[in-house]
């Protein structure tokens, strides 16, 4: 087991290093370091000193890639690249274009993108796998396909319905909840709760087809026949043997996305006004402030990858045919 985790963690660094070239290179297309000095000095005549002052503070005065003017491996050690990305490796992000300790900024606002993001992914994951059940035991029936068609329905309609729907009716004509905002503390589950309600209303008729067409595949299989065979009844059946085989295709999908709830949810942190990691990248890509950009989409890379092992590994606690070496 420990051989194969190392083994996994050496082959990540390549994927890390590929992620922070590519965030690199696409950034830089449409962006050089005079524009990123012009918009964080943030002034309406800003001078060519002015400019190269900036770089040289924030280290953006060097070439990209490769340094001709020096020799030896700091043709490569001494460039933006490296002395960027290098410090990566360390989860040490540095400070952001504007100045902000990136580190600090990260510990402040984990806790709104959990307190969001935590809650919404629980309740949508016990919600779509009991009315994925549920829809099984009702199968053939007039009320399950009047529940297949209500899922397609809410796969159709955009996220953004629900989120101004609910901020318009819910948060504005109702009263029920703020429209927008964020306090720390107890309180804070005024604030989230609407988004948490609105996050799995959206993602109900995806999450349901996708857990009900795992169920299906698991009544058509032989072990289930052998075991109504021998008189037990379909709830028992259901729930001891097709619920318990499933978990392998649902660990997939479920184990993977946990670490990434860090990261908090974009676009409901944005529109909903609640300081985390998402709303803390789009501010980001606007203020065109690379330092932060890099930093969360390496973190956001690490995260995904631990998922991964992680998925892999939960493998072997839900099905004995797993073994690694």
């Amino acid at each position: 087991m420990w051989s194969y985790i190392t083994r996994r963690i050496f082959y990540s660094i390549p994927i890390l290093i590929g992620v922070n070239f590519i965030t690199f290179v696409l950034f830089f297309i449409v962006n050089t370091p005079d524009d990123m000095a012009r918009v964080q000095l943030g002034t309406k005549y800003v001078t060519q000193a002015d400019i190269n002052s900036w770089k040289e503070q924030k280290g953006y005065n060097k070439p990209l890639f490769f340094n001709e003017s020096v020799s030896g491996m700091e043709k490569l050690t001494d460039t933006i690249f490296y002395q960027k990305s290098a410090p990566l490796f360390q989860l040490d992000f540095g400070q952001s274009d504007s100045g902000r300790n990136i580190n600090e900024d990260i510990q402040q606002r984990m806790w709104p993108s959990l307190a969001l993001a935590i809650p919404s992914f629980i309740f949508a994951l016990l919600t779509n796998i009991i009315f994925a059940v549920w829809m099984v035991m009702i199968l053939g029936s007039k009320l399950e396909r009047f529940a297949l068609v209500f899922s397609v329905a809410l796969m159709s309609i955009s996220g953004l319905f629900y989120i101004i729907l609910g901020q318009k009716i819910v948060a504005g004509l109702w009263n029920w909840f703020p429209v927008s905002g964020y306090i720390d503390g107890i309180e804070s589950w005024r604030f989230v709760t609407l988004p948490i309600i609105i996050g799995v209303i959206a993602g109900l008729g995806a999450g349901v087809r996708w857990y009900r067409s795992i169920f299906l595949e698991e009544i058509n299989k032989p072990y289930v026949n052998t075991a109504r065979a021998k008189g037990l009844s379909e709830n028992r059946v259901l729930f001891k043997h097709v619920l318990k085989n499933a978990m392998i295709p649902i660990l997939t999908g479920v184990v993977v996305v946990i670490p990434t709830l860090f990261m908090g949810s974009l676009i409901m942190e944005s529109f909903f006004s609640i300081p985390g990691l998402g709303s803390y990248t789009i501010d980001a890509i606007n203020a065109q402030d690379f330092a932060i950009v890099r930093a969360m989409v390496f973190l956001g890379s690490v995260l995904y990858i631990i998922g991964l092992l992680l998925t892999d590994i939960s493998y072997t606690f839900v099905d004995p045919r797993v073994k690694f070496k």
